[in-house]
């Protein structure tokens, strides 16, 4: 069944990004619902956005006709599986924050229960404000609204701060973690630290052992995390991707690096994933000037980096959860057991790196989770965002006494 979701639209330039939102939601099997507020109408047309959305797009002039045969804000409000608005306005958010209905967007959410997903745009010296920050805290004090990161950079006005609207694909990816959960935040309070990325072992300057990750896993995973409430930490080899707003992020490079910021925030972890694709081994010499061709060793002395999954393990807490993966080709299930045990870990991810559109470099995966009371469920090929979600649904069905 397709999902519901309803865009709200208020009056702020950052409203052209959200036809590039409407239109991949579409392509992506979303039934949608388009709501201009007055002020939205001065930015871009409902004719745009019900082409993209293929359903007439709705404005304050239907929410008084009275054509309908129940009054629309209710129908609608009944109608959504997911309430988004963006951009968000001070304006609209005064409204919000105050239980205010005098338009057909305010109205709709207040005549809905579903999740309401928001994306602040605005000036900085207006977001900034203090009344405007006292109404965004507030506001989302109530669990259906769930808020995003305003980033920093060039804005309409020329000011370069805060108070830009996120990405639509930032967007896009919170509205697939909220469609999938429910708006549950069942990791709020939690502190989830993941590692993702490769390592790169150097021999000199300019080459390295190495291997293809690109680090996507991971960013999904804190993705997952950050939209199910918990406070995350991402330590992280070079990737090919953005670390979401709200992530604190620890770039690192070497083995020995990610093993000391691992073992630095560990104790702060109430789950730990271990996503990495980390070297096992080192070239045992390093020149600090670019070796010649001639002077390259014809055989490489190699010397093992520390096994960090393990030395975590020695650490772990009662209430702690420790989750390794385990990249294989071949048998994926039997060597991700061995592993799982030998290292002490409460879940392994057994994920196939020989299959078309899955492992290293793709956007989608496919896995097996196993866990030490020898429970086990195939994930089949789905994006990692939803390999991630799947994988923390899997950890509190087998852990319920970590209080999730």
């Amino acid at each position: 069944m397709k999902k519901k979701v309803i865009i709200g639209v208020s009056g702020g330039v950052a409203a052209y990004k959200t036809c590039e939102l409407v239109s991949r939601l579409f392509k992506g099997g979303v039934e949608i619902r388009v709501i201009l507020t007055q002020a939205a109408e001065q930015f871009i047309t409902p004719l745009t956005l019900a082409t993209l959305s293929r359903h007439c797009a709705y404005t304050d002039n239907d929410f008084w006709q009275s054509n309908h045969s129940r009054p629309l804000h209710i129908e609608l409000g009944e109608w959504a599986d997911l309430l988004v608005i963006a951009p968000l306005t001070a304006n609209t958010l005064a409204k919000l924050a105050y239980g205010m209905a005098d338009n057909l967007l305010t109205s709709t959410v207040l005549a809905s229960s579903c999740p309401v997903l928001l994306a602040p745009a605005m000036n900085t010296d207006m977001w900034e404000q203090l009344a405007v920050q006292r109404n965004w805290q507030q506001l989302l004090t109530d669990v259906r609204y769930h808020g995003m990161s305003t980033g920093s950079g060039l804005l309409a006005c020329d000011r370069i701060g805060a108070g830009r609207m996120a990405e639509p694909q930032e967007i896009l990816t919170y509205i697939q973690s909220l469609l999938h959960v429910g708006g549950k935040r069942d990791l709020i309070g939690k502190g989830v630290l993941i590692s993702g990325g490769g390592t790169r072992e150097y021999l000199d300057p300019v080459r390295f052992i190495g291997n293809p990750s690109t680090g996507k896993m991971g960013l999904a995973l804190a993705q997952a995390a950050l939209h199910r409430g918990a406070n995350v930490t991402l330590v992280h080899g070079p990737t090919s991707g953005d670390v979401p707003l709200g992530v604190r992020a620890i770039p690192v490079v070497s083995a020995k690096e990610m093993h000391q910021a691992m073992q630095l925030h560990f104790p702060n972890a109430d789950v730990i994933i271990m996503s990495a694709a980390v070297a096992d081994v080192k070239p045992r010499d390093y020149s600090t000037e670019k070796l010649p061709k001639r002077s390259l060793p014809r055989a490489l002395p190699l010397e093992p980096v520390s096994d960090i999954i393990s030395e975590l393990a020695q650490l772990k807490q009662r209430h702690q959860v420790l989750i390794g993966f385990a990249a294989q080709t071949g048998d994926i299930v039997t060597p991700a057991m061995a592993k799982l045990q030998n290292k002490k870990l409460d879940i392994i991810v057994a994920n196939p790196i020989d299959q078309p559109d899955s492992g290293f470099g793709s956007d989608n995966n496919q896995a097996v989770l196993l866990d030490k009371q020898g429970n086990q469920v195939e994930i089949p090929p789905s994006s990692k965002l939803q390999m991630a979600h799947d994988l923390f649904d899997f950890m509190a069905l087998v852990n319920p006494d970590i209080n999730l």
